[in-house]
């Protein structure tokens, strides 16, 4: 059996919580508009954080990437430095392969070698397919082989509509993603490797002479953008995907199949400046964070602390956090022992009585058993508790 209470009965609940518990029993209405309805063939705009979605349309339709594929070229060039198997420091031979690769260039010359961090500058700041495909060589030993570990590592991160056939986002069949899953892929890039998230943000990048700017215009015009990527093909249209970052708040708004380069920052302007207005992200507890303890019967010790096990936020309407309400549902009958980790209960937020978002309460710390003598007082203090 498990019993519903209230956190403001809670012994251990925390300060916070206590707060958030303080609300009438009816919330103000949220004055929130309908979301632009953008120029473009599908859209999202998610929170950063919370990964919660504000606005979408064809968000699961299937589309060409264009050079959004980078992104994952990157990710994974992050990704394997991290692991240890290569250095940023590394000399790349470029290949002749490499060299030949059509469309946009970083303008790296066949037989030479070139330190890999510059390649990452290439592929992110000039959309380099020649840096690209070097990379792709480079990590994998082939492009062939690179693309089949683009594939796991999208499998891994969630993204299950997305197949890619090569690192450049060149036209190939069967190389397809959704906005959705691009918004997966951007917040991976920006919370698992946030020094290296860095370089989207650069404007320009110069190799063998040649200057190149950075293609995302919001980059000069917003001052809160610091990402990420824009891609382009006749089948793809004009793609990005940006970031903005304001007061603690990053948002991530991925555009696909705008008609223009211009076209495609104002739409995206438009998602991010309604995002940034209409809703906030409220960090609510951090992992590890005790919020109450629990009866243990037959343990060394009486009680437990109980806590989640990661950071919890939300992202709601703005101006309504006064109104969340945070409750939570403990196991009843509790008996050593106890492992650290194990659920124990249930912690539930909601606003304006919706549920929002939910978490399991758990052991903060192992509970060994008490021993015979123990046992026997808490069977008997058991008999006249309601635990």
């Amino acid at each position: 059996m498990q019993r519903m209470q209230a956190l403001t009965a809670a012994a251990f609940a925390s300060v916070a919580l206590v707060m958030l518990m303080v609300s009438p029993v009816y919330a103000a209405q949220a004055l929130v508009p309908q979301p632009p309805q953008l120029v473009a063939s599908a859209y999202i705009l998610i929170d950063a954080v919370t990964g919660k979605v504000i606005v979408e349309h064809n968000a699961d339709q299937i589309l060409p990437p264009a050079s959004l594929t980078k992104m994952m070229t990157a990710y994974m060039l992050s990704y394997e430095v991290a692991a240890g198997n290569v250095s940023f420091t590394d000399q790349v031979r470029i290949s002749e392969k490499a060299w030949r690769t059509k469309g946009s260039r970083m303008f790296i010359q066949e037989g030479k070698f070139v330190l890999l961090e510059d390649l990452m500058r290439g592929i992110i700041i000039q959309s380099g397919n020649d840096a690209s495909v070097a990379v792709a060589e480079h990590l994998a030993g082939s492009e062939e082989a690179f693309a089949d570990l683009m594939n796991l590592h999208a499998v891994r991160l969630g993204m299950t509509q997305t197949h890619f056939r090569n690192a450049t986002g060149l036209p190939a069949e069967g190389h397809s993603t959704t906005a959705r899953d691009l918004a997966i892929l951007a917040r991976a890039i920006i919370r698992d490797y946030p020094e290296d998230y860095k370089v989207y943000a650069e404007k320009e990048f110069t190799y063998n002479k040649i200057r190149q700017p950075n293609r995302n215009k919001l980059l000069w015009r917003d001052s809160t953008v610091d990402g990420l990527k824009t891609g382009y093909t006749s089948a793809a249209g004009y793609c990005l995907v940006a970031s903005a970052k304001k007061d603690g708040q990053r948002l991530i708004s991925v555009l696909l199949g705008a008609s223009g380069t211009e076209s495609r920052a104002q739409e995206s302007q438009k998602l991010l400046t309604y995002g940034m207005r209409f809703f906030e992200t409220h960090q609510l507890y951090d992992a590890q964070e005790v919020v109450a303890q629990a009866r243990v019967w037959g343990g060394a010790e009486d009680y437990v602390e109980l806590s989640i096990a990661d950071d919890l936020a939300v992202t709601i309407p703005r101006g309504q956090a006064k109104y969340i309400k945070a409750e939570m549902t403990v196991n009843k009958g509790i008996e050593a022992p106890i492992m650290a980790g194990q659920s124990l209960g249930r912690l539930e937020i909601r606003l304006d009585g919706e549920l929002i978002v939910e978490r399991q309460l758990v052991a903060s710390a192992d509970v060994k058993e008490g021993g015979f003598i123990k046992s026997i007082s808490d069977s008997v203090a058991r008999m006249f508790s309601d635990e």
